[in-house]
């Protein structure tokens, strides 16, 4: 039976709006953590442009296997095994996209995964980011806060970014910010365009 994420089925259209607009031009595109594969299918089939490589842990990619083999989408090549501490694919992309990632996995692999992007990523790579995020150290939302106990409750080392922290990374890397969008129960997406040299 296929996993299956109600957050992926609310969420998808609102994501996919930002991915219209900032993916226009990408063509082959790393998801990060791509969880049930719910992802994938919903935004492969709305850019039929892009090649949408889905990757996870290992243990993720059986569920991953059976939306897209149930979906039939020629753009939506098998699921690569990745851990961000581990080995990284020997390809490039030039856009990358992880949903509700960053605050599942603790800080320093956080790092390790801006760290590693350089040696998958186009000179004009587009990376786009969705979750929830504090600023200036501040919950956004009353729900956000319960969310981030609920998380440190659940594994300590997880918790909400701080989007300058995030964003440091990113520019740490050679990223600008392109956008900053809200989105719906109190998410963002940011979007990072990589500086050419």
């Amino acid at each position: 039976m296929k996993p299956y994420s109600e957050a992926c089925e609310r969420n998808g259209g609102p994501i996919l709006e930002v991915l219209r607009e900032h993916f226009a031009h990408r063509r082959h595109v790393l998801e990060i953590g791509s969880g049930t594969g719910q992802h994938a299918v919903h935004f492969a089939a709305a850019l039929p442009q892009l090649t949408w490589q889905t990757s996870d842990v290992e243990a993720n990619l059986p569920g991953i296997r059976l939306w897209l083999e149930e979906s039939g989408l020629r753009n939506l090549p098998a699921p690569l095994a990745l851990d961000v501490s581990g080995a990284w694919p020997d390809k490039r992309f030039d856009g990358v996209f992880t949903a509700n990632t960053l605050h599942i996995m603790g800080w320093p692999e956080v790092q390790t995964l801006f760290a590693a992007l350089p040696r998958v990523l186009a000179t004009n790579a587009t990376l786009a980011v969705y979750g929830p995020f504090n600023y200036e150290g501040r919950f956004t939302s009353p729900s956000n806060a319960s969310f981030d106990e609920w998380l440190k409750q659940r594994s300590p080392h997880s918790g909400i970014r701080d989007f300058a922290a995030v964003d440091e990374l990113a520019r740490s890397i050679g990223f600008a910010l392109a956008e900053d969008r809200a989105m719906p129960a109190n998410n963002r997406t940011l979007v990072w365009r990589r500086i050419a040299a």
